[in-house]
């Protein structure tokens, strides 16, 4: 059984969050709220499910990342039985380059 994210504590986060104006500010606010660790964490995932999207294999994923099996397999199944979140942000992302 999953616990309830929807508290106002995460709503106050995501509020701070999106006012966020610049990869500058995402910086400095992530350094603060995260530790080192933490951020990277976070971001191994993002990459993970970009590679996955791009049809690399779990050896290429975890040479290049870091990644172990065990995170790739967890990033794999939000990609497939998730609520589409990284496929939402990955198509923002492409509309932004072009």
């Amino acid at each position: 059984m999953s616990k309830n994210i929807r508290t106002e504590a995460v709503n106050r986060l995501f509020d701070g969050i999106l006012s966020l104006k610049d990869r500058e500010e995402c910086y400095t606010f992530f350094e603060d709220i995260c530790t080192v660790n933490e951020l990277l964490s976070l971001s191994q995932r993002m990459e993970v499910a970009y590679m996955l999207r791009g049809q690399k294999t779990y050896l290429e994923i975890a040479e290049k990342t870091g990644a172990s099996t065990a995170t790739i397999s967890r990033v794999n199944r939000s990609l497939n039985y998730g609520k589409d979140g990284y496929d939402m942000v990955f198509e923002r992302l492409k509309e932004k380059e072009e």
